[in-house]
């Protein structure tokens, strides 16, 4: 009989390949440098859309990342990091008041200036990674100075943890908010999750004490204010003073959040915060195969605990994130169901998440597996690097 875990890790590797061709294939902007700001749905490149921070520091992450996992044969990946770093600190770099932009115009030039604490810590997290591609010293040193800026401006002295977002040159600004989805909140468990994994990596790289200090903060907050022992679930939302604002969970960050904790603390070392973050990742993963996962159909996107309301749309990082937690819940556990679950949640990605047509994972795909059209294949928030992560860890 096959190993299952054999043929899953060649089927992983296999699709790492395919999303590897279809940014390189699709994603380079010729016309103006850098890489295009959007395609639709169909693959057809949107004229003239702008270009977002998010998309790419992740789209730098993703080819320094495989770079580093493949190290062979990394000649052309290397290539798309070096233009991805050098198209970033083109244009996205603020050299008035330091940090990066949040958006830029198809020939990039700024067009929002605004300093969200979440794509300062994508940056970081990008150089970081970049890094350790091609040891360049400057990238490090640039990595260090945002985080500098973070935990100057955006780190709250007062009530600890990290605000949302500033205006340009880092004074206050009355809206935070990252997207129109979300509330309009001071501090939020989306930011300080990306900042953990960002200053995971920047410690790695410097051994920095101020990183180490930083890193180990955060997982405390996770401990102490995201986490809910009560429902094994992770508190999105907060004002300054930490105080609740609405009660919605979202399954995704749930079960991202503590493979990225477990990382954290074994990245700095620290023997109880390791002991701490994994011993509530099985309860985690056990409650998340109750509330958000259907065998053959899934991992849904969110619930409000207050009003009951279900979001049952299946978004496509989800899917990714949810095969890494559980497999450090299997890890931990031993529980032949968190196993099972991963090759199942893999077998529904290929089936339905999967974009045979036309490359690269449909967005979201609604309860009956119909994929929405109104959706980006590339975009803003769509990039190559939750499910290019989830193949790497997990081959791994």
């Amino acid at each position: 009989m096959a190993d299952p875990t054999a043929q899953f890790k060649a089927e992983l590797s296999e699709e790492l390949e395919n999303i590897l061709k279809y940014w390189q294939e699709f994603s380079i902007d010729e016309r103006n440098g850098g890489f295009v700001g959007q395609r639709d749905h169909f693959n057809k490149e949107v004229p003239g859309a702008s270009k977002g921070i998010i998309l790419n520091t992740r789209i730098l992450w993703t080819f320094s990342a495989v770079a580093n996992h493949k190290k062979e044969n990394a000649g052309e990946l290397r290539s798309l990091a070096d233009r991805a770093y050098g198209y970033l600190k083109k244009t996205f770099r603020d050299d008035i008041f330091g940090g990066v932009f949040w958006e830029v115009n198809a020939e990039g030039n700024p067009t929002n200036r605004r300093k969200q604490i979440y794509a300062q810590a994508f940056a970081i997290y990008a150089l970081s990674e970049y890094y350790i591609l091609s040891e360049d010293d400057k990238a490090k040193n640039w990595a260090l100075e945002l985080f500098g800026l973070v935990e100057k401006h955006a780190r709250e002295k007062e009530f600890n943890g990290y605000l949302e977002a500033f205006q340009a040159d880092w004074s206050p600004i009355d809206d935070m908010r990252l997207s129109e989805k979300d509330k309009n909140s001071a501090k939020t468990m989306n930011t300080h999750l990306h900042v953990l994994e960002a200053y995971t990596t920047l410690y790695k790289i410097t051994k920095a004490e101020a990183v180490k200090e930083a890193l180990d903060n955060l997982v405390e907050i996770f401990l102490e204010k995201f986490y809910n022992p009560k429902n094994q679930h992770f508190k999105l939302f907060f004002d300054k003073q930490w105080n609740r604002e609405g009660n919605i969970v979202s399954f995704g960050h749930d079960i991202e959040a503590i493979w990225l904790m477990i990382e954290a603390a074994k990245g700095s070392g620290n023997k109880e915060l390791i002991y701490r973050t994994q011993g509530i990742a099985v309860p985690v993963a056990d409650t998340f195969l109750k509330e958000a996962y259907s065998p053959g159909k899934g991992v849904i996107n969110e619930k409000d605990l207050d009003s009951g309301e279900i979001d049952n749309d299946r978004h496509w990082w989800p899917q990714a994130e949810a095969m890494v937690g559980l497999s450090y819940a299997y890890r931990i556990s031993g529980e032949k169901k968190f196993r099972d679950a991963i090759f199942d949640i893999w077998n529904f990605t290929q089936e339905h998440i999967i974009d045979h047509e036309n490359g690269e994972w449909f967005f979201r795909i609604d309860e009956n597996n119909r994929p929405y059209t109104q959706e980006d294949k590339l975009g803003m928030w769509k990039c190559p690097y939750h499910n290019s992560r989830a193949c790497i860890v997990l081959m791994e």
